[in-house]
């Protein structure tokens, strides 16, 4: 099981109002709160975003080495889509909307979504019993 990520940041006030609408919105709560970071927990594992001053660049760049991006299990295709539309209101754009909702793959639905710092998550709808 995964303890815990550890994002750094450019701009903690950005980070924070987009990963916290985010996370809160899939059910983590808020877990530790410093001046320069914030964490939410669901379950035994939480998501840091810090804004270090260690930091060498002042954007995340997903295509050099690290991390990509974070994908998060969503409740079905209709909260895939709610959080998608709303995440434009707390800084994330939706990515490859030519292959909006299946940029994935035709047998999945999920949304690609990018924030104004360059960090990348995916939403991804959980198959039901229903649906197989």
């Amino acid at each position: 099981m995964l303890h815990h990520v550890e994002i750094w940041v450019p701009d903690l006030d950005r980070a924070t109002a987009s990963f916290g609408w985010l996370l809160e919105a899939l059910g983590y709560t808020v877990f530790q709160d410093w001046s320069s970071g914030r964490s939410w927990r669901l379950g035994a594992t939480y998501l840091v975003v810090e804004q270090s001053t260690a930091l060498t660049a002042d954007r995340h760049d997903r295509c050099r080495p690290g991390l990509n991006h974070l994908a998060f299990h969503v409740d079905g295709p209709d909260m895939v889509e709610e959080l998608a539309s709303e995440g434009r209101r707390h800084g994330w754009r939706l990515m490859f909307p030519d292959r909006h909702p299946h940029a994935g793959g035709e047998d999945v639905h999920a949304a690609y979504l990018e924030n104004e710092d360059g960090f990348e998550i995916e939403l991804v709808a959980i198959r039901t019993a229903e649906a197989d």
